[in-house]
């Protein structure tokens, strides 16, 4: 590994880079805020598929293009005299310390869940109205399910135990069901998305991250269909001419496999 002057001199180079790309690229010298924001998301998402594959390689890759978009951030900041790399590092230096009072003061705490509790706590003395201000307004809708409910246990609104979390899915399940058989479209998806919400809670209790785990049944499903078009492809026969009987054995034989 690196030593930290290497460390430092790296992010060095990057900062000069930067400097030039700004000044001398015609691409890079367009860029604003704004336009930089959809290409962010991309990047986060792209790092976020390598590290669900535990490619290393590709999450160092995928990461240098994020380090990439923060100093790219802060550059454009700098120019308009609002913030510069130094305002970003020490801004979140600052928030770090203060809070992790059980580290940089004399709090004591006894586990992880303390240090969540008094995090959300810090939060709200800071000024903040509501626990629930943190959770972007764009994320998508699973992602920000399983944020909010880990911002409200933070506080103390939380199940107490497993079983009694798994005894409301069950609940809206049924909640769910009447709704489908008296065919009221609205009614279902309110009730559907109340089954989605308590599951996301249960995979909470279960030590589950549903995004992961919603991502690898897609990525598993996907592997699995693109074998059995293969399949159909060597068959020379597309797949709407088989029957659902004919696919399920090239569906089986994936899942062996």
């Amino acid at each position: 590994m690196n030593t930290r002057q290497q460390q430092l001199e790296a992010f060095n180079r990057l900062l000069d880079i930067m400097d030039d790309l700004r000044e001398k690229c015609p691409w890079d010298k367009k860029q604003t805020l704004e336009s930089l924001r959809h290409l962010t998301i991309e990047e986060t998402y792209e790092l976020g598929d390598a590290i669900l594959d535990n490619d290393l390689q590709e999450i160092k890759k995928e990461l240098g293009d994020l380090l990439l978009h923060i100093v790219f951030y802060a550059k454009i900041g700098s120019e308009t005299h609002h913030f510069d790399i130094a305002d970003v590092a020490n801004s979140i230096c600052d928030k770090l310390i203060d809070r992790h009072p059980h580290i940089y003061g004399d709090v004591v705490v006894a586990d992880e869940e303390e240090v969540k509790q008094n995090w959300e706590k810090l939060k709200l003395k800071e000024g903040k109205k509501s626990v629930l201000e943190g959770v972007p307004k764009s994320l998508p809708a699973l992602v920000k399910a399983s944020r909010i409910q880990d911002k409200v246990k933070g506080v103390g609104f939380d199940w107490e135990e497993p079983h009694q979390v798994w005894d409301k899915v069950q609940e809206e399940l049924q909640e769910l069901q009447i709704e489908v058989n008296a065919g009221n479209q609205d009614k279902i998806e309110a009730e559907f998305g109340d089954v989605m919400f308590s599951m996301i809670n249960y995979a909470r209790f279960l030590k589950v991250n549903p995004e992961d785990a919603l991502e690898r049944t897609n990525k598993k499903f996907m592997k699995r269909f693109m074998y059995l078009e293969n399949k159909a492809t060597e068959l020379g026969k597309p797949l709407m001419d088989m029957t659902l009987a004919e696919m399920d054995v090239f569906w089986n034989e994936a899942k062996k496999l």
